[in-house]
């Protein structure tokens, strides 16, 4: 049914889902507007660090069932999975799907699927057959037709987690919201190419509000454990302690506190939800104050400590949104780290070990020295763990006597 499909974005999400059905005999095409990528990729290698990843792009692509480049070609099917930004008024920026729509249009043909994955506002989909249709008069597509449409359309939202996404993309559960008759049928088709994990069909706006509940949820969660973390500080108690002595509870499982929330999921969807329904949408939003609030909270700490040395040297282990991965994206870590730098608070020995070079942001202050995590922490009057790698779990508990330490991950318990 499906001999060759078009992948528009070949980001975190487009790449892997690229490999995962070139791996399973489809011939892909993949599509990204940065030159780099494309170049990057038609020579077998990731663009980015993921588990796996690299291997299975230099496996297709050797067989040539995968090529990249920087416009789509008619397919059978197109994957759009590309960035959906805040915009200052935390509303979802949608000018990327909507390029993704106008040069998809140029090649579409009746018969084909189009399915988007970016995580979206509700009713997206439904705009997204609007925009196509605005592009092809001379196609009928499913938001228009009560009939079979020339061209069907699909939500099917990413659900993986970073450092786990070639495991995850074949083996999670799949949401597929169908714009009109037969639309989630024949997106359920090509998801099962590659998918060992059930399709779960429903109509585009619920798959969409689905996926906007999902983040949510964990945004909640998170947000209460940081709350807490703040009220123990207050109240001069290990919040640890507490955490573990609740999570005894045979109905209790509190999450563990860290210094923020990253990544271009939580970090930004339920903004999504506030923004749908402002209204009705209180507890989303005071989650997420919550959780954008913690990143200041944690440098407050840093500051009020890293004052009671003369010339203080700082320990800052890590820069990713959450552990093992190379993301920077929306990384409370780096937004601290950053601070700390342009406050010139100490001079700041930053362990990452994911990246080879400091991001701009973080270099420009000129006080920042990218180490590797011996180093920092032996030469460091303040310890700060930010983000729990793996590699940090050599660091003996020897090497911190001495030090004020600050683990915001409960790293060390």
């Amino acid at each position: 049914m499906f001999s060759t499909v078009c992948v528009i974005g070949l980001g975190y999400i487009g790449l892997p889902t690229a490999a995962a059905l070139a791996a399973n005999g489809i011939d892909v095409i993949g599509v990204d507007v940065d030159p780099a990528t494309v170049d990057l990729i038609n020579a077998g290698r990731a663009p980015f660090v993921e588990p796996d990843l690299a291997v299975a792009v230099s496996g297709a692509v050797a067989m040539g069932r995968l090529r990249a480049t920087t416009t789509p070609e008619p397919a059978d099917a197109f994957v759009i999975a590309v960035p959906t930004p805040l915009q200052d008024d935390r509303a979802a920026d949608l000018s990327y799907v909507r390029a993704a729509a106008a040069s998809v249009g140029q090649v579409l043909k009746a018969g084909d699927l189009v399915i988007l994955e970016s995580t979206s506002p509700p009713g997206t989909t439904v705009e997204l057959s609007r925009w196509l249709g605005k592009h092809r008069p001379d196609l009928t597509f499913p938001h228009e037709s009560a009939d079979v449409p020339d061209v069907r359309l699909a939500y099917c939202p990413e659900r993986v987690l970073p450092g786990r996404t070639m495991i995850e993309i074949v083996t999670n559960d799949r949401i597929v919201g169908g714009v009109g008759e037969g639309c989630a049928e024949r997106a359920r088709a090509l998801y099962q190419v590659f998918t060992k994990g059930e399709c779960l069909l429903t109509d585009a706006t619920t798959a969409e509000m689905a996926k906007l509940g999902e983040n949510a949820f964990r945004d909640v969660n998170i947000a209460f454990a940081n709350e807490l973390s703040t009220v123990c500080d207050q109240l001069g108690v290990d919040a640890g302690d507490v955490i573990d002595l609740a999570n005894r509870h045979p109905r209790v499982d509190i999450l563990r506190p860290g210094p923020g929330v990253g990544g271009h999921c939580i970090a930004v969807d339920p903004w999504f939800i506030v923004s749908a329904a402002p209204r009705q949408a209180r507890l989303v939003r005071l989650a997420r104050e919550v959780n954008d609030g913690r990143p200041d909270y944690v440098l407050g700490e840093v500051v009020d400590t890293a004052g009671r040395f003369k010339d203080p040297v700082i320990a800052c282990l890590g820069l990713a949104f959450k552990a093992n991965i190379d993301d920077l994206r929306e990384s409370p870590a780096l937004q601290i780290v950053t601070r700390l730098a342009e406050r010139q608070v100490g001079r700041l020995l930053v362990a990452e070990p994911h990246i080879r070079e400091l991001p701009e942001s973080l270099a420009r202050t000129g006080v920042a020295q990218l180490v590797d995590v011996a180093t920092a922490v032996r030469d460091a009057d303040v310890v700060v763990l930010l983000v729990d790698h793996d590699a940090f779990r050599g660091v003996k508990r020897t090497t911190l006597r001495g030090k004020a330490v600050f683990d915001t991950r409960g790293f060390w318990r």
